[in-house]
């Protein structure tokens, strides 16, 4: 409903944004028989629904279908080369986006108890708050306003039309040459995507995939010039145009040159025009500042999602939504984040959870078990012809894991098992003891896990007599150098 048929103006729980995070926290607040009222200025269902995880999923897609069609000999199949319709491809990919979408409208929330309130909502008090000339009052008010793509500061920019992610999708061109400034995770998966499709890339940025460590980000460098996406590591200094074209300059010297521009260089919190003053609420350029209650210095007022800075995932800010909105209504609450997997769309995709490699090394030393296996040596991606990648284990000395990471296919589907793992504090020998199906990219993990196991349980006193009772021969000494025993089907 819009609030021109808003009759109520009291609720239990008034939430700002209807992203991720605002949209769990409603349906939680709402099974618990609370009056709701989510806020929204714009589209239900955010960045996510809209500019960000569905759109570029559905776009990656597109290319990696061109991307198979190419490249199709190599399993035998003859095929011509893909010819690629891009006003077809955006016109896909606004279907899956309005399909998701009809799960999140103002009617289907509204069967769920839910009230939708359009427009754009300011700060009057702790508890009320004005929404286009109309008080709305609530006992606890929840911002999940989001961010939007921040503006670098490069000069030029205002002199030349570029894209964001909140526009790209939204293209019907395939350009001749895509530039793109900045190496996160956007400019990666949209860089890949469009080379894929047939346009020319140059990305350019300090570093591709800063978030990685070394050896994650060489491996995706490889794959990239291997697929002729040429990468300037470095910073665009200045743009302009040069007819057609536009000109980026860079700290290294050079000129490199595009006819479509899409700058991908982070993101910041909207908060502008909440008057979050009015409220008393504190907050600086970084976004909202919560505890792990996620409650902002005014005990009414919490925070969730992309707005209080931190990791910028759908997934995360969904969890703050949820962790919000129980710590507001019901007694007790709070949690800490034990780990936050994150997981970037490439080809092949990068799962992660845990700290950093370098973290890891820099504070554990020896203490931490390191433990890699190549998807060459995974038979599932040996048939696929996908061998390009590895799967890494990092152990504590008491078995459980730590820290993982997965360069793979599917790889975010293999990362639940990692989530449950490390925020239970499994052990790798649960791992190696739970029968995975063969062939799968997830068998990777149970050999990493039986190799750990094996060489945990025969080595010292305890494997030397271990070997005696099975009638085998004594080892010399009483240990032995760890080796990562792996089979080829999964089983021990």
């Amino acid at each position: 409903m819009d609030t021109d048929s808003l009759s109520q103006t009291d609720f239990d729980f008034a939430i700002i944004g209807a992203g991720s995070a605002g949209l769990t926290a409603a349906d939680f607040a709402a099974r618990l028989g609370l009056r709701v009222a989510l806020i929204e200025r714009d589209r239900i269902g955010g960045d996510c629904t809209w500019t960000g995880c569905v759109p570029s999923k559905a776009l990656v897609k597109a290319a990696r279908v061109a991307h198979q069609v190419r490249h199709a000999h190599r399993f035998g199949v003859m095929v011509d080369p893909p010819r690629v319709d891009m006003a077809a491809v955006r016109d896909r990919i606004r279907d899956a986006v309005e399909q998701v979408y009809r799960r999140e409208t103002p009617e289907v929330l509204a069967t769920r108890g839910i009230s939708v309130v359009k427009g754009a909502a300011r700060f009057t008090g702790p508890t009320s708050l004005d929404v286009d000339g109309r008080t709305i009052r609530a006992r606890k008010i929840l911002i999940a306003t989001g961010a939007r793509p921040a503006r670098p500061a490069i000069d030029g920019l205002d002199r030349v039309p570029y894209a964001t992610y909140e526009t790209i999708f939204d293209n019907d061109r395939l350009p001749d040459h895509l530039l793109v400034v900045g190496g996160g995770p956007i400019g990666a998966e949209m860089a890949q995507a469009y080379r894929r499709l047939g346009a020319r890339v140059t990305l350019v940025g300090p570093r591709l995939l800063p978030r990685e460590d070394d050896e994650t980000r060489a491996e995706i460098q490889a794959v990239f010039e291997r697929e002729g996406v040429d990468c300037h590591l470095g910073r665009a200094t200045a743009l302009r145009r040069d007819g057609d074209e536009i000109v980026a300059a860079t700290d290294h010297g050079e000129d490199l040159r595009g006819d479509l521009l899409l700058v991908a260089t982070g993101r910041r919190p909207n908060l502008e025009g909440l008057d979050l003053a009015a409220a008393g609420i504190t907050h600086d350029d970084n976004g909202v500042p919560v505890d792990r209650r996620m409650r902002t210095n005014v005990s009414t007022v919490y925070a969730a999602g992309d707005v209080v800075g931190g990791p910028q995932f759908t997934h995360f800010a969904g969890w703050q939504g949820f962790q919000a909105a129980r710590a507001a209504l019901l007694p007790g609450g709070g949690a800490d984040v034990n780990a936050v997997p994150r997981l970037t769309f490439t080809d092949p995709e990068i799962a992660h959870i845990g700290p950093d490699l370098d973290a890891v090394r820099d504070e554990h030393g020896d203490r931490i078990e390191i433990r890699r296996i190549d998807l060459a040596d995974i038979d599932r991606a040996v048939a696929d012809g996908e061998t390009r990648g590895f799967v890494r284990l990092a152990v504590r000395p008491n078995g459980t894991l730590l820290a993982a990471t997965v360069v793979s296919p599917h790889a975010g589907e293999t990362l639940g098992e990692l989530v449950l793992a490390i925020g239970n504090g499994i052990r790798a020998q649960r791992l190696a003891e739970t029968m995975h199906a063969y062939p799968t990219y997830a068998t990777g993990l149970q050999q990493i896990a039986v190799g750990l196991a094996l060489d945990r349980s025969l080595s010292g006193f305890g494997g030397a007599m271990a070997r005696l009772l099975a009638g085998g021969a004594r080892p010399r000494g009483t240990g032995g150098a760890a080796t990562n025993t792996a089979t080829t089907n999964g089983t021990a």
